[in-house]
């Protein structure tokens, strides 16, 4: 496992490229060295290289000016671009999860998507769009019919898949659904040969311990940017 690791260290630095470059493909709107995600799967773009000037110049096609997105991985923006917003995260990776089944969970699909964003609406873990479900397998847990646990894969590289979307609802914490839900969806990673990685809200300490308690061990930490494009002016000044 640790051998892994360090073969895929450059394709975890710059995951949502790595995804939308390898097993996203399908998914991918793209301009050259730039790619982003249909807005309603999930809203990232991504630079095949954030130090390249062609890179940011692809992106500027694909978007449009005075357009805003959210990448990862990326410290500054060239001029002419300005940054709106944006967070910190952190990165982890399975090192020694117990991955297995969960007898009780159940295969979400896109019939399942209104019962998802409610829970979603309730939990907040993280961005959930009406088609991010197709991104890969989702697992949930019901209670009396009612969705009340989920996780599921979202980005997918060469060698790893992130575990994504893992919440539960606020009055069914404290049962580990969570737990087995993750443990199960990495269970289907590993079958596939890959090794299971997620993100996390840096300040979000009990996620995080959580996770290590588990079998993940923390990487790096992440920067996440809301950017918009130069204008039309700009452009042509820059240019």
């Amino acid at each position: 496992m640790v051998h892994q690791i360090a073969l895929g260290t450059r394709l975890l630095d710059n995951p949502v490229w790595g995804a939308l470059d390898g097993p996203h493909a399908a998914f991918a709107e793209r301009v050259g060295r730039a790619a982003r995600y249909p807005a309603d799967v999930y809203a990232f773009a991504a630079l095949a290289d954030p130090a390249d000037p062609a890179a940011w110049s692809d992106l500027h096609t694909l978007l449009g000016p005075a357009t805003t997105a959210r990448v990862k991985g990326v410290e500054t923006v060239p001029d002419g671009w300005d940054v709106v917003g944006g967070g910190q995260g952190v990165q982890l990776v399975d090192t020694r999860l117990r991955a297995e089944p969960a007898p009780e969970a159940v295969r979400l699909g896109p019939d399942d998507v209104p019962d998802i964003l409610d829970l979603v609406a309730r939990t907040r873990p993280g961005p959930f769009l009406a088609r991010t479900v197709h991104l890969g397998t989702y697992l949930g847990i019901r209670h009396h019919g009612r969705l009340v646990a989920l996780a599921g894969e979202r980005l997918h590289l060469p060698g790893w898949t992130e575990i994504s979307a893992v919440c539960t609802d606020p009055a069914h914490r404290g049962r580990g659904l969570g737990t087995r839900l993750v443990r199960a969806v990495a269970a289907g990673i590993r079958e596939r040969g890959e090794t299971p990685f997620l993100h996390a809200a840096a300040n979000n300490a009990t996620a995080i311990r959580l996770y290590e308690s588990i079998g993940f061990t923390l990487r790096r930490r992440t920067t996440i940017l809301q950017i918009r494009t130069p204008g039309t002016d700009a452009r042509a000044r820059a240019l």
